[in-house]
């Protein structure tokens, strides 16, 4: 599962760093910068291989950050994929049934692909103990719920729905935000006191990244053969086309960013 998982973080990692809104990025770096402590600390949940931390590239190799994941192979990874320079931690962990100890000490806390798994009661008591610490939060790349092609095909529409039914289900937090997840985290956080801006950051993928495009069309095929609102052969058919026309049409697959900081 953790090579499976791997293959799949490195596939989608250049389109996530494509995606990212660099004002977002430049803004949580400033906040990281702004403080008194010459090395702050980022805590970043649910890291996989590190694609936070490469994603701010130069700017971030003077921080600390503990890298936090519930899966050993990937923290490995994690590790060794470090920047040079990089002062780094991993901790292994339930996220599921966070302790808040992880938290301690973090300027900012980050997370990539992973609020639209969790409830919105893991979100709101994720934001009130970052409240609690005076730590900000930059939670990037929730799944906005909206995936469209250049070429379309009639079960598009039926298969995005039927996806997004399934990313609903309990994934290990309770109900999962699925598509809701951005806009809850802007909602929460700014009733906590926060201030929150958000930015719209699809993937916009085309015939170059045809790898992560083949995977991704599984995965919504799957899922919506799972929900058992398409039928198997249906959801099959519509693959198969959608696979034979990588070479000729565009995936744009739509994603919010958040980054929430203390008011004060």
């Amino acid at each position: 599962m953790s090579g499976f998982e791997a293959r799949w973080l490195d596939l989608r990692e250049p389109a996530d760093h494509a995606a990212r809104a660099p004002s977002l990025l430049r803004r949580a770096a400033h906040h990281m910068d702004a403080g008194e402590e010459p090395r702050p600390l980022v805590v970043d949940l649910g890291c996989g291989t590190g694609s936070t931390l490469r994603a701010f590239g130069q700017t971030g190799h003077g921080w600390r950050w503990r890298l936090v994941d519930n899966d050993e192979a990937l923290l490995a990874e994690a590790s060794q994929r470090r920047p040079d320079g990089a002062r780094v931690e991993t901790v292994t962990a339930d996220l599921a049934h966070l302790d808040r100890e992880i938290l301690s000490g973090a300027r900012l806390v980050t997370a990539s692909a992973l609020f639209d798994l969790c409830s919105d009661g893991f979100v709101a008591n994720l934001i009130e103990a970052l409240k609690s610490i005076g730590a900000g939060l930059y939670a990037a790349l929730n799944y906005d719920g909206t995936t469209t092609w250049s070429e379309p095909h009639p079960m598009d529409e039926a298969i995005v729905a039927a996806f997004n039914h399934h990313q609903r289900g309990d994934k290990g937090f309770g109900p999962a935000l699925g598509p809701d997840s951005g806009p809850a985290i802007a909602r929460l956080a700014r009733q906590a006191g926060f201030m929150v801006e958000t930015a719209q950051t699809p993937w916009d993928l085309g015939p170059d990244q045809a790898g992560l495009q083949e995977r991704f069309l599984e995965g919504l095929a799957q899922a919506a053969r799972e929900t058992g609102r398409v039928s198997g052969e249906a959801a099959q058919d519509w693959l198969g086309v959608r696979t034979e026309r990588i070479a000729t049409s565009r995936c744009v697959v739509g994603h919010l960013d958040c980054l929430a900081l203390p008011a004060a």
